[in-house]
């Protein structure tokens, strides 16, 4: 009976060496396995915000708002185009100030813009001073790219620092000036309190100093934009963003995985069991 059992048993040794030789065939073909890994790095952009926020501004001449509440309400949604930018905030009229150092919490900066008001600075319009407190602010930064979007409707006529002197400034820190000239030609009423009659308006010719703006922005390397209603603004604020997007770099890492092992190791198992049987229970005798 047992004998009967292992002749019935022999083609069990062809199928472990077929086995066997499939699985070292398999083996020297050093078979892997490869993975593609995507590491993605962004290189934000350092901008510093610089708005005018003398008494012109309150100017009613964007589809009947004025043109401080028009700029804050482009800027707000400038804000939440970006990513991984650090954004600052500088305010001026007769002085400047730094109502927001650079940061990636733009809730709180839209925060701080939502806040502001025309008033809160001694009136005028310090351009020079205003771009030189920006670029204060920027010179110490290591962003490769460091950018000032200046807002005005007036003149630079406050203030000790003088336009074409700051802007060389921001030039020799490689800052770059993009500047806004807002307001339409031929004047624009501004209200008043009247003690009496209440809110009232008076006639004023804003005179915007467009060659001064030019060459700030021709000098650092930027651009000039007038804007005449919201929608234009909307547009500039547009442009510049697609001039300034941060830059993302990609690499990709391909890792691989010997499977020699996973082979190999059942060949020779399987071939020593074939050894095993072959001299055991399985021998043939002659």
């Amino acid at each position: 009976m047992r004998e009967t059992l292992s002749i019935r048993a022999l083609p069990i040794l062809k199928v472990l060496r077929f086995v066997v030789l499939a699985l070292l065939v398999v083996t020297l073909a050093r078979p892997q396995l490869s993975q593609s890994r995507e590491h993605q790095s962004a290189k934000g952009i350092d901008i510093l915000l610089v708005l005018d926020i003398s008494e012109s501004m309150r100017a009613e001449d964007f589809e009947g708002t004025n043109r401080i509440q028009t700029a804050k309400s482009v800027v707000k949604d400038f804000l939440m185009d970006r990513e991984n930018d650090r954004i600052g905030l500088v305010v001026f009229a007769g002085e400047s100030f730094t109502l927001c150092p650079l940061t990636l919490d733009y809730s709180v900066l839209a925060e701080l813009l939502g806040d502001v008001e025309i008033g809160q600075l001694e009136d005028g319009t310090a351009i020079g001073d205003a771009l030189t407190t920006a670029t204060q602010r920027l010179r110490a930064s290591e962003s490769k790219s460091k950018v000032v979007i200046l807002l005005t409707d007036g003149e630079n006529n406050a203030g000790s620092i003088s336009p074409g002197a700051a802007a060389s400034l921001a030039h020799s820190h490689g800052i770059k000036v993009y500047t806004i000239g807002m307001g339409r030609e031929g004047g624009a009423r501004i209200p008043y309190a009247d003690i009496t009659f209440g809110k009232r308006y008076r006639e004023v010719l804003t005179y915007l100093d467009e060659d001064t703006l030019k060459q700030i922005a021709q000098t650092t390397g930027g651009r000039y934009f007038r804007a005449t209603d919201g929608q234009s603004l909307k547009q500039i604020y547009a442009e510049i963003d697609r001039f300034e997007k941060t830059q993302f770099e990609v690499i990709n890492a391909i890792v691989r995985k010997e499977l020699m092992g996973y082979f190999l190791i059942p060949a020779v198992l399987l071939l020593g069991i074939e050894i095993l049987l072959s001299n055991t229970v399985l021998r043939k005798i002659p």
